[in-house]
């Protein structure tokens, strides 16, 4: 039995425009990188070899820690496990960094067990290592770092998240502002109550984005990514966030929005080429205001979390 595993989860891109806390689709790169080993005691025990000083040990506090955790009690497992953590997500850019670590953690432990359980049932745990981060227990970045692909959280009680149809050609421009914005901070601005014109049109959205993926409709796509109540607000967290939007699509982009909670900004594009002139658009805008960025172009990985050699 192997005693010694080495992990990457990857990056997600949740919401999706329309699909606040159930839409999300995984990104081939950035991720997280970990080792997980077993070791003679019990309990979790976590080494930080990034450069994210802030990165907390205590696997209380740790996304990973109360992950893996939360899967050993479940399974009455009393093993204990070394994680070290080599390449991490920069917390706070809005590409589920706290998921892809919570993700690696139950995943990595979950094959060293006797009798490992399928993807699908680690989704739950991954969730109490993002209530962590952000105090709410949302799926739509966990579910696709571990499964992969574009996915739709149908209902969080019961858990059902269902893996999406999706044009093989996608690409996705991702743009990460260097600004710090914390997922908790932009939860705190999102509204209570929403006008019911507000919900029919965002629900109709939601419908014909799944619809535009599954018929490879790439006008009905671009026609759905629209966001009528979480973005006008969280938008004003981002300098130059309607500039940057209307650069991505004036090059073709088939929508442009927040990623997670920010500050990243995806575009959905139809190719590559596609999605660098959108992601060259979108840092210049961000430049006008000094602000520097860091670009990611990628395919939608259908793998999700996996063991490296």
């Amino acid at each position: 039995m192997e005693k010694t595993i080495r992990i990457f989860s990857p990056a997600t891109v949740a919401n999706v425009a329309c699909g606040f806390d159930i839409l999300g689709l995984a990104l081939e790169n950035p991720g997280d990188e970990v080792i997980i080993k077993r070791k003679a005691s019990s309990g979790i025990t976590i080494f930080n070899e990034t450069p994210y000083k802030k990165i907390p040990l205590n696997p209380d506090a740790n996304t990973i820690g109360v992950a893996a955790n939360a899967l050993l009690r479940k399974l009455g497992e009393t093993e204990g496990f070394e994680i070290t953590i080599t390449h991490k997500i920069k917390p706070g850019s809005g590409i589920g960094s706290s998921a892809a670590s919570a993700v690696a953690g139950v995943f990595g432990i979950n094959q060293l067990l006797p009798n490992p359980l399928p993807k699908e049932d680690l989704v739950e745990f991954a969730m109490l290592g993002e209530k962590v981060a952000c105090g709410s227990a949302h799926a739509d970045n966990v579910a696709p770092a571990l499964l992969g692909g574009f996915v739709l959280v149908r209902s969080y009680d019961p858990l059902d998240v269902i893996r999406l149809s999706f044009p093989e050609s996608l690409f996705i421009a991702i743009i990460h502002p260097q600004i710090e914005l914390k997922t908790e901070d932009a939860r705190k601005v999102l509204r209570t109550n929403i006008q019911l014109k507000d919900a029919v049109k965002q629900w109709g959205n939601i419908a014909g984005l799944v619809a535009g993926l599954a018929k490879n409709d790439y006008q009905l796509i671009a026609r759905s990514l629209e966001d009528v109540i979480i973005e006008p607000v969280r938008s004003l967290l981002i300098p130059g966030y309607e500039n940057v939007k209307q650069a991505a699509i004036q090059q073709g982009a088939l929508g442009c929005s927040i990623s997670g909670s920010g500050p990243s900004v995806f575009a959905l594009c139809e190719s590559q080429e596609i999605a660098e002139r959108a992601a060259s658009s979108m840092q210049k805008e961000f430049s006008k205001l000094e602000i520097d960025t860091v670009k990611y172009i990628s395919r939608i990985n259908t793998e999700g979390v996996k063991i490296t050699d």
